[in-house]
C-alpha cells in the first residue's frame, strides 16, 4: 500500500490531511533574499462607493489584501509549473546517466548524474525559499497546499523488470503525519512492475533518518544522540491490508504504516543520486540478482521523455 496522497489513491496512502506536531530537523539553504510579494498599492478614493470615512480604510485594506493574495497565488502557480517542466529532464538524465550507452565515456556518465543532482538541489532550495515566505507549506498533512516533495525522475530497470520513480522531500519530514515515530523521511521510491499488464501491487521505499543513542558515550553523564540514515519499506498497518471489509478503509481517515528497515547507510546523508543507487542494489539483492549499475535501462531519447 502507498504512503502519499499526492500521487496515489487517498484511502490507501499516508499521510492524509491531519496535524503533525513533531519537531522536524532544520535544513539550511543559503541566505534569505528580499520578500517576493510586493507591498499593497494605494487605491483611489473614487474606487470606494461608501462616503463613510471609517469604512473607506477598511475597504482599501480588503482590496489590497485581495491583490496581494492573487499575486502570491500566481507565484505558487509559476513554481508548480516550473517544477513540472523539469520532469522530462530529470527522467532523461536519470535514465541515460545509468545506461551503458554512456559508459564508453565515464566522464559523460558522471556529468549526467551530476547535472540531475544539481537540478534536484536547486529545486529544493527554491521550494524552501518559497516556504520561508509562507507561499507554500512543507507540511505533509496538508496535501492541498503542500509542496513537501517533488519527483526527480524514473527508471525502467530491465534486469528486475521494475519501474522506479524517485521523489525528494525538501526537508526531513515526519514519516507519519499524525503519529510521532521519531523517523523522518527524505526520499521515497515508488516501485512497480515494468510491464503494466502484470497485476502486482506497487511497493514503497523510503530513505529516512532517526536519532539513536550514542553507545560510545554510554559512560558519560550526558550522552548525545546520533542521527543515522537507512532505507526501508512501507508496511501497511492500519487498516489491516488483509481485511476484506471495505468499511475498514472507508472509516480510516489516515492509514498508518511501519518502517521496515532494510539497509543501514550510516551517519552521513547520501545524495539523492547515491541513495537511488543504494536502493537499486537493495532491490537486486532481494531477488538474488547481480545488478550492473552501468546497464540499468534502455536509453531514452529526449523526445520520448517529453511525451511522458
Amino acid at each position: 500500500m502507498s504512503a502519499e496522497t499526492t500521487d496515489v489513491q487517498a484511502k490507501v496512502v499516508e499521510p492524509l490531511p491531519g496535524t503533525s506536531t513533531q519537531k522536524v530537523p532544520q535544513v539550511a539553504c543559503g541566505d534569505d533574499d528580499e520578500a517576493l510579494a510586493p507591498q499593497c498599492g494605494h487605491l483611489s478614493p473614487s474606487c470606494c462607493k461608501s462616503n463613510s470615512p471609517s469604512m473607506t480604510p477598511h475597504l482599501f485594506g480588503l482590496q489590497g489584501c485581495s491583490l496581494e493574495y492573487e499575486y502570491r497565488k500566481a507565484q505558487v502557480g509559476v513554481l508548480r509549473s516550473f517544477i513540472s517542466a523539469c520532469q522530462p529532464y530529470f527522467h532523461f538524465l536519470e535514465s541515460n546517466g545509468r545506461n551503458a550507452l554512456f559508459y564508453d565515456n565515464k566522464n559523460k556518465h558522471e556529468q549526467l548524474l551530476e547535472l540531475s543532482q544539481e537540478m534536484c538541489d536547486k529545486l529544493e532550495c527554491l521550494v524552501l525559499k518559497f516556504a520561508t515566505r509562507e507561499l507554500v507549506t512543507l507540511d505533509d498533512s496538508d496535501p492541498e497546499n503542500s509542496m513537501a516533495h517533488f519527483r526527480i525522475g524514473h527508471l525502467k530497470v530491465k534486469q528486475l523488470k521494475l519501474k522506479v520513480t524517485s521523489f525528494r522531500y525538501c526537508k526531513p519530514t515526519p514519516y507519519l503525519a499524525r503519529v510521532n515515530t521519531g523517523i523522518f523521511k527524505r526520499m521515497r521510491w515508488n516501485v512497480e512492475p515494468y510491464d503494466s499488464s502484470i497485476n502486482t501491487p506497487s511497493k514503497y521505499y523510503y530513505m529516512c533518518c532517526e536519532k539513536i543513542p550514542n553507545h560510545a558515550d554510554s559512560d558519560k553523564l550526558h550522552t548525545k544522540d546520533v542521527q543515522m540514515w537507512s532505507i526501508g519499506q512501507w508496511v501497511q498497518v492500519k487498516p489491516d491490508p488483509n481485511t476484506e471489509s471495505i468499511f475498514d478503509w472507508v472509516l480510516c481517515d489516515v492509514p498508518e504504516g511501519a518502517f521496515e528497515k532494510l539497509l543501514d547507510l550510516g551517519k552521513k546523508e547520501p545524495s539523492s543520486s547515491k541513495a537511488t543507487d543504494h536502493l537499486l542494489q537493495l532491490l537486486a539483492s532481494k531477488e538474488n540478482i547481480s545488478l550492473d549499475l552501468s546497464q540499468l535501462s534502455d536509453p531514452l531519447k529526449y523526445e520520448e521523455e517529453m511525451m511522458l
